[in-house]
């Protein structure tokens, strides 16, 4: 009794040292803030737990959307047994035991066992291996959460026998439930400008939020939170910009070009310098958006992309910031087209699919002694002795004549290169 007594007192100690993000975890799911697609009323995750039939799950999504936190009100929902594992600190051994015990918890008591299993990608191929077993035949159910792609880092078995909910960044109503459920447990007020600047910077991650409140308390001396508060514990916080930011603001960077929104452009590359990505990539893909989204509707287009690429290697961040803003904004302001990118890709499928043929033979090298009694160039005509540069004569093989793999668009100096082909 008196260890059960002693232990209770040092759980509670601990909770009471531990930061505002843990101490506000909701115990049921009923207390979950956000992520209502998931755990709202009638929603899949809801219905699954509140049935008790909840199997093996894996919680993706970016840092501070709640995937501890839901796993552990997942716990306080259901009449199962919880153990929780970290991937950073575990390994095999841990595993294995776990297993051992939710196994003599299944035979000896029929509970079932959840294991929560945080940082999911962490786990190596082997490490992954070991719980398939436990997860194949029930003996635990399997909570992964992970801020990666899982179809990148988790094993495909495992995968199929695990049900994905994605979970995505808090919206502002979320983010402005939590800051008043962490003024409440702090027993502090805050001026409405400042609550306000905690929310337009959290970035839908609510542990980040709730440390950065913390912060703001500590330094209000635990009385009223002004703004200079919030912008002084906003110094602190770190811009989030993991592997799925990496993909995906590059993504809604080259969207923005071809939609021609320049502001959104210089937006989504300020966010990328910002979080520390690779200058060079990004001029990378400068170079290839002037060729695939813009072609001959501005060629220049890919001379200024190819030079703020040399600016990159030759001048360096910060400030080759100018030259990437600079191209940038060239390209999302250019005319658009992408048939020089259509001509490539459908000529090579057309190829894969079988359009070949031989090389007419006046096309073909005469180069040699005895080309011409092969035939071999003879009847070619040279273009640059006709007065207009041009002579109608047959480029494609036999089969393909007729052919067309580039059909300029009306946008730009396509439009004029439309209008030479048909002269």
């Amino acid at each position: 009794m008196s260890d059960d007594l002693f232990a209770a007192a040092a759980e509670t100690a601990k909770l009471a040292r531990a930061p505002l993000a843990a101490r506000l975890r909701p115990r049921t799911i009923d207390d979950v803030v956000g992520q209502e697609h998931l755990v709202g009323a009638g929603r899949p995750l809801r219905q699954l737990v509140e049935s008790d039939r909840l199997t093996s799950a894996l919680l993706w999504g970016p840092p501070g959307t709640g995937k501890t936190t839901l796993a552990l009100a997942v716990a306080g929902t259901t009449d199962r047994a919880f153990e929780q594992l970290s991937a950073v600190t575990a390994g095999v051994k841990d595993v294995r035991e776990t297993i051992e015990r939710a196994r003599e918890r299944l035979g000896q008591h029929g509970r079932g066992t959840i294991l929560f299993l945080d940082e999911i990608h962490r786990f190596s191929k082997s490490q992954q291996d070991a719980l398939l077993p436990a997860v194949e035949d029930g003996t635990l159910t399997l909570i992964g959460a992970t801020t990666e792609n899982p179809f990148f880092e988790v094993n495909a078995p495992l995968r199929s026998r695990s049900t994905l909910f994605r979970l995505e960044p808090l919206d502002d109503s979320a983010i402005e439930a939590l800051i008043r459920r962490g003024l409440q447990a702090e027993g502090v007020t805050a001026a409405a400008d400042a609550v306000t600047l905690l929310v337009e910077r959290a970035g839908g991650d609510g542990r980040q939020v709730l440390t950065s409140l913390e912060v703001a308390c500590a330094l209000s001396d635990y009385t009223h939170i002004e703004l200079a508060h919030v912008e002084a514990a906003l110094g602190t916080s770190a811009l989030r910009y993991g592997r799925d930011d990496h993909y995906d603001v590059i993504s809604a960077f080259i969207k923005s070009m071809r939609g021609s929104d320049a502001d959104a452009a210089v937006y989504w590359l300020a966010r990328m310098l910002e979080a520390g990505e690779d200058a060079r990539f990004i001029a990378r893909r400068l170079v290839i958006f002037a060729s695939e989204d813009i072609g001959l509707a501005d060629s220049r287009s890919l001379e200024v992309a190819v030079a703020a690429a040399h600016a990159v290697e030759h001048v360096g961040l910060p400030e080759a910031q100018l030259n990437l803003a600079h191209a940038a904004i060239h390209l999302a302001t250019a005319p658009k087209s992408n048939r020089a990118a259509l001509a490539i890709w459908t000529a090579r499928e057309a190829v894969r699919n079988g359009a070949t043929g031989e090389v007419p033979a006046h096309l073909r090298d005469g180069h040699y002694q005895g080309a011409a009694a092969l035939g071999h160039a003879v009847g070619y005509e040279y273009p640059h002795d006709h007065d207009d540069g041009w002579v109608e004569q047959q480029y494609l093989p036999d089969r393909l004549v007729g052919q067309r793999w580039y059909t300029p668009s009306s946008h730009g100096d396509e439009a004029e290169i439309e209008r030479r082909q048909r002269r």
